[in-house]
């Protein structure tokens, strides 16, 4: 089943001599429950094809659908729920809320959505993610690894369609960078979640069910390692 679809996309910064198509039609889909790793060189468009699937930043034309919905048909104010609901964002950085425990930044998508939160669910996802015993922690008490955890848990607390990770684990070291790695792939087999990891790291990219290749804003291989 079909969950993410994409048709025509394009993105152009500038305009004349300026101009860059940072993604130069673009076309594929994604089935529900997949792993997909998407690769390239700096600057090849990957990190705006993230942005662009998670509804944060428009497409100069072409089309986005998730679920069947054609997301850049909304107005803002259903984007913005769109984004809150239907997409769970892990950066590089973590982009935590220095002033917020880990229970906070955990919860602060489904507060912002105005939703009750799930203790349930929290419980099972800071016991899953190793936090037990933090939840009172601020970010500057966590180490790298946990703060990505926390990321990690805070995308997957509204219990998204589609996890979308950007360079997970660019800042940790190897260790590190594994077991957030095990972490994503066990949300994406218990919880059912389509995962979309962009990565430099062929030995990230290799645990993928497939891997798209992209390179000056356009796919170059489209390869499924297993299915």
């Amino acid at each position: 089943m079909e969950i993410l679809k994409v048709e025509g996309l394009t993105k152009i910064y500038g305009k004349g001599e300026n101009e860059v198509r940072a993604i130069d039609g673009i076309s594929f889909s994604v089935e529900k429950g997949s792993f997909v790793a998407i690769i390239g060189p700096s600057g090849s468009g990957k990190s705006t094809l993230l942005h662009i699937l998670g509804g944060v930043d428009r497409p100069t034309s072409g089309k986005v659908f998730m679920d069947g919905c054609d997301v850049y048909s909304q107005n803002e104010e259903k984007l913005a729920i769109f984004r809150r609901r239907q997409v769970g964002l892990i950066y590089q950085f973590y982009n935590l809320i220095p002033v917020l425990n880990v229970t906070e930044n955990i919860t602060l998508p489904v507060l912002m959505d105005g939703q009750p939160v799930n203790e349930e669910r929290l419980s099972e996802l800071i016991k899953t993610l190793g936090l037990s015993g933090r939840e009172k922690h601020l970010p500057n008490e966590l180490s790298g690894g946990q703060q990505q955890r926390v990321s990690i848990g805070r995308a997957l607390m509204n219990a998204p369609a589609v996890m979308l990770a950007d360079e997970p684990t660019g800042n940790l070291d190897r260790k590190n960078s594994q077991e957030i790695m095990e972490l994503l792939k066990l949300s994406n087999k218990k919880y059912g979640q389509t995962l979309i990891v962009i990565t430099h790291d062929e030995s990230i990219a290799l645990q993928a069910d497939r891997i798209i290749a992209i390179e000056d804003g356009k796919i170059t291989r489209d390869e499924v390692l297993r299915k």
